[in-house]
């Protein structure tokens, strides 16, 4: 309890501190129009109507304005207006209009004055200004109002605040390191990937080095995958309108589809598919089907294209097109526990061997009776898949918590979360229960009895969306990946050009152990500059070789962990890197 009322107490001040930066803002440009303001998990922000766009200079002087207001240690007072009075006192603020005549005919519509500054405010806040100072103001954007890409785009100023001085050191320590982690800027460095503008947002270029690793990932996926009864498909990547009608996707996910054709004017529309569910599930209706058949596990590795909003999209977390590791899954009531723990486990074991399972949270996500709209099926048949769900869930003993709102519109879903290393929380992988979308295809099986029954289906993926896995590893590892997913496994430098011919014999040593991830820098530079190169890159193993290594068969090894290793024969280092490389070593 005395942590929830020391969160609670921190999220005052920082709404408090937002406050203060709109007082700011208000006495250094006037004619700025005010927004929202509200506390986030790392700070506050605050979004502004204005044609002035904040530079680094203008966050210093708001932030030097702001000091002064908290030593003003001006009186914060809450007051409450009649809807009248309260819309004649924000008459110059449009965005705060709009927030009133929203609110409910019997809400309390409340006010927080400090000095010659008042906002429309729920609260709490703290006392007085003074309580504002240890704080920094981080960076500005841009960001539409509400959430909208419809509507205006405003500037948004971020901020963080802390109780004291040492808090707040520590946590800009952590920012500036999760600066050095960010995959957007990382991966570029690095030339795993790149973007642009001509092509479009969302839709990244995967350089050599990032293709290698994705496709290092994929050949393990689907290895694994196969171990445990998965069967492979490949679906096309586009269909008609009829094929997303009769699955709901047009009715209740059009917006996020990228359509070819218009569905008022043509006769046949297409649209790039956003999920391969619909397409896999002709597999199963390919002929007819009995219990002996399920359960029928399909798997693919499905490139998908999403009309994710332009505001949304963050160099390989969000993206317009991915490819991910999808699979369906259809079995009998009997045995949809059993499955469903199966694809946990696998999910678990692939993120345990990435190294990403320590980081990861369960969220149940359930639908939101309250917006039957987003929805397809009835009560009861969310009632029951829900509660199956649930009893799978807690007989596991899976501690989860529960979104409201987040399911799937055709059933439940268990999400597992992650945050990047600026704290923002995405899905990585998602294991859904569904008892729909057989019904409306009619996919049937004849039962033990002779009767027809539709399947349980269970969507999964198994590492999730390769794009956004590949960002999380970037920034779980600073670049330096393990042995087996580093996109180049050893470099080989030759100390001066006679040294080529040898190091050349090393680099086919390896090729002949089936160990492809091979470099040779045979650029006339100093040992030394290659080696700091070799570093920057984050190369596991550097191999120097010169006229001793020429002469015994060796090679000089400088491990990327543990510095120079002395010389080894090279069949001794190939079987040392072969075993690291086999047993997925972190």
């Amino acid at each position: 309890m005395a942590e929830i009322t020391e969160m609670n107490e921190l999220q005052t001040l920082r709404h408090s501190a937002s406050h203060v930066l709109a007082q700011a803002v208000k006495r250094l440009f006037p004619d700025t129009k005010l927004a929202i303001g509200p506390a986030i998990d790392t700070g506050f922000y605050y979004d502004f109507d204005t044609e002035h766009a904040f530079t680094p200079e203008d966050l210093e002087a708001l932030e030097k304005e702001m000091k002064k207001i908290a030593k003003e240690n001006l009186k914060i007072e809450r007051f409450e207006l009649p809807r009248a009075e309260a819309l004649e006192l924000m008459k110059d603020e449009p965005y705060k209009v709009e927030l009133i005549n929203e609110l409910p005919d019997d809400a309390v519509i409340s006010f927080y004055k400090q000095g010659e500054f008042t906002d429309l405010c729920a609260g709490p806040h703290v006392n007085y200004t003074s309580k504002v100072k240890a704080f920094k103001l981080l960076s500005a954007t841009g960001a539409y109002w509400r959430g909208d890409e419809h509507n205006k785009m405003l500037q948004r100023i971020y901020g963080t605040a802390f109780m004291n001085k040492a808090d707040l050191e520590a946590h800009l320590e952590q920012l500036e390191e999760a600066k050095k982690r960010d995959h957007n800027k990382l991966g570029r460095d690095l030339e795993l990937f790149t973007t642009v503008d001509y092509i479009g947002q969302g839709l990244p270029i995967m350089l050599p080095k990032g293709a290698r690793i994705i496709q290092t990932l994929q050949r393990w996926v689907e290895d694994e995958e196969q171990k445990r009864g998965w069967q492979l498909t490949k679906t096309p990547f586009m269909a008609k309108s009829d094929l997303y009608k009769i699955s709901s996707h047009w009715d209740h996910y059009q917006d996020g589809m990228f359509v070819l054709g218009d569905p008022e004017k043509d006769k046949e529309v297409y649209a790039l598919r956003p999920m391969t569910c619909p397409f896999q599930y002709q597999a199963f209706l390919n002929r007819g089907r009995s219990y002996r058949d399920l359960p029928m596990r399909l798997n693919e590795t499905s490139t998908l294209f999403r009309n994710e909003a332009s505001g949304e999209m963050h160099g390989l977390i969000r993206v317009r097109q991915f490819t991910i590791s999808e699979g369906h899954l259809m079995c009998t009531p009997e045995q949809l526990a059993g499955e469903f723990k199966h694809c946990l486990e696998l999910a678990n074991y692939m993120l345990d061997i990435l190294g990403l399972k320590e980081d990861i949270t369960y969220r149940f996500s359930q639908w939101d009776p309250d917006d039957r709209e987003k929805y397809i099926g009835t009560k009861e048949q969310w009632d029951e898949a829900q509660g199956v769900m649930k009893d799978i869930l807690d007989e596991i003993g899976l501690e989860y918590k529960i979104g409201i709102g987040e399911a799937a519109f055709y059933g439940p879903k268990l999400d597992l979360q992650i945050k990047n290393v600026h704290g923002k929380e995405d899905t990585l992988i998602t294991i859904q229960i569904d008892q729909m979308l057989a019904e409306k295809f009619g996919m049937e099986y004849t039962d033990r009895d002779g009767t027809k029954k539709n399947p349980y289906i269970i969507h999964r993926t198994s590492i999730g969306c390769y794009e956004r896995t590949l960002a999380l590893l970037i920034e779980k590892y600073a670049g330096a990946f393990p042995t087996w997913l580093a996109p180049v496994q050893v470099k080989i430098l030759p100390i001066a050009d006679r040294h080529l011919d040898y190091a050349y014999e090393v680099k086919k040593k390896f090729e002949e152990s089936n160990i492809w991830r091979v470099e040779i820098d045979d650029r006339s530079e100093k040992l030394g500059y290659k080696l700091r190169e070799a570093q920057l890159e984050k190369v596991p193993y550097m191999l120097v070789v010169g006229d001793k290594d020429a002469q015994a068969g060796t090679v000089s090894v400088r491990s990327r962990k543990e510095g120079d290793k002395g010389a080894m024969e090279i069949s001794e280092f190939i079987a040392q890197i072969k075993e690291e490389i086999d047993n997925k070593v972190r």
